[in-house]
């Protein structure tokens, strides 16, 4: 009877796990209740939605199927278009000369302190020098979506908020330039490279042409909107501008991220009219946020956690990163003579990792020796990934306490 039961419910699971709209609807509901959960137990909602994902994905529950990847990506593209234009919504000039040097020496240190103590305690534990080095280039980014929504949430302001803002959005770029350089210069060792010079190039390249492409998106959507007064056209118009951007970025191997960002930061220049684009987008947010973080949480793999070697190795890995990330915050907020609450708490707030992460280590399966040497880079994805459920499980919880502490809140 019992065997009979069990038969039935894993043929229904079948019949319906592989249905996108299915998959997609269920990660919704899974989400309100599993953030409902998270705020009855002081966790942020982000949190939930992370372990909604993590239940009802493949590694558990299999409500939603492995097969829907791909497809679950396109939501994913579109969130952090949204998020990134929301940053790039708050680097006005006026904010920028007011805060623009702190935030560029605060960015530098929390960056290379994390780069420099992964990779170093990784060498430590015995890990080649040229793949500890990568996994510190790749640590030192930080996923700007889980505190971007936390500080909507709480409405936060002020200058705290602003170097947050500013800092991670520096950050992804800094992020970038380094991982270009650092595995050029393993490849050299390798023996896949193509160039230190080359690889550098290409990056700053692929920089420069997403802030253009940006840029010019910023511009287009802000004579489009400028005279609109109706709130259902503007988030027509903004929406098809975003998805327009992301994916011609995609097409061209640019990055959407820093192309979304560069088209707020312009709209935020050209008009005191701005903040409609942002409210208006505000009105598709809640259900997009929410499935994004539950489709990461269908990412993770509670399998990793069963290596001792990726459970040593992860583990330095988010220990370094996560001091190199405070202590680095602090250190530069000192040099940098900012506001205490800032030099306290805004380290916290860089905690959170994801989609730049995964993406970065992904990337290795394009290098020769990568694809050649699979058991290798099985181990750094595993490790990445490690650290990515270990951080977007602890990160929101601790963004907000950074928020709740360092910034203004309504």
């Amino acid at each position: 009877m019992f065997s009979d039961i069990t038969g039935f419910l894993l043929e229904l699971r079948e019949a319906f796990s592989h249905h996108i709209v299915f998959g997609v609807g269920i990660l919704l509901m899974g989400s309100y209740f599993m953030g409902r959960f998270a705020e009855k137990v002081r966790l942020p909602a982000i949190t939930g939605f992370i372990l909604a994902g993590l239940l009802l994905g493949p590694s558990c529950i299999g409500l939603v199927h492995e097969d829907l990847d791909e497809t679950l990506a396109t939501i994913t593209e579109v969130a952090l278009a949204l998020i990134a234009l929301v940053i790039g919504s708050e680097f006005s000039l006026r904010k920028l000369r007011a805060i623009g040097r702190p935030v560029v020496i605060i960015t530098l240190f929390q960056l290379f302190g994390a780069f420099l103590l992964v990779t170093t305690g990784l060498i430590i534990a015995g890990m080649r020098l040229e793949f500890a080095a990568i996994l510190g280039a790749i640590a030192s980014a930080t996923a700007p979506a889980a505190t971007v929504a936390i500080i909507r949430e709480l409405k936060a302001r002020g200058p705290f908020v602003d170097h947050l803002y500013g800092i991670v959005a520096l950050d992804d770029a800094g992020c970038v330039l380094l991982f270009a350089t650092i595995t050029a210069i393993a490849g050299n060792s390798l023996g896949s490279a193509t160039g230190l010079a080359h690889s550098v190039f290409r990056a700053v390249i692929e920089i420069f042409s997403s802030l253009l492409l940006g840029a010019i998106a910023g511009w287009f959507l802000h004579l489009l909107t400028r005279r609109r007064r109706r709130v259902n056209e503007i988030l027509i118009i903004s929406l098809a501008v975003i998805l327009i951007l992301s994916a011609v970025s995609n097409s061209f191997h640019l990055s959407a991220l820093l192309a979304s960002m560069a088209a707020g930061a312009v709209l935020a220049n050209l008009s005191r009219k701005t903040l409609r684009i942002v409210n208006s987008l505000d009105l598709i947010s809640p259900p997009l946020y929410a499935a994004f973080f539950a489709i990461a949480g269908t990412e993770l793999n509670v399998a990793v956690l069963t290596s001792p070697h990726i459970l040593l190795m992860g583990g330095i890995f988010v220990l370094a990163r996560a001091a190199g990330k405070v202590l680095g915050v602090h250190i530069g907020a000192t040099a940098a003579s900012s506001d205490p609450l800032i030099k306290k708490y805004l380290g916290y707030g860089m905690l959170p990792q994801a989609g730049v992460a995964i993406g970065l280590v992904l990337f290795l399966d394009t290098m020769p020796y990568f694809a050649l040497n699979r058991s290798i880079t099985a181990t750094l994805i595993n490790i990445v990934l490690f650290s990515v459920l270990f951080n977007e499980l602890t990160g929101p919880p601790l963004s907000r306490y950074a928020v709740v502490h360092g910034a203004t809140l309504k």
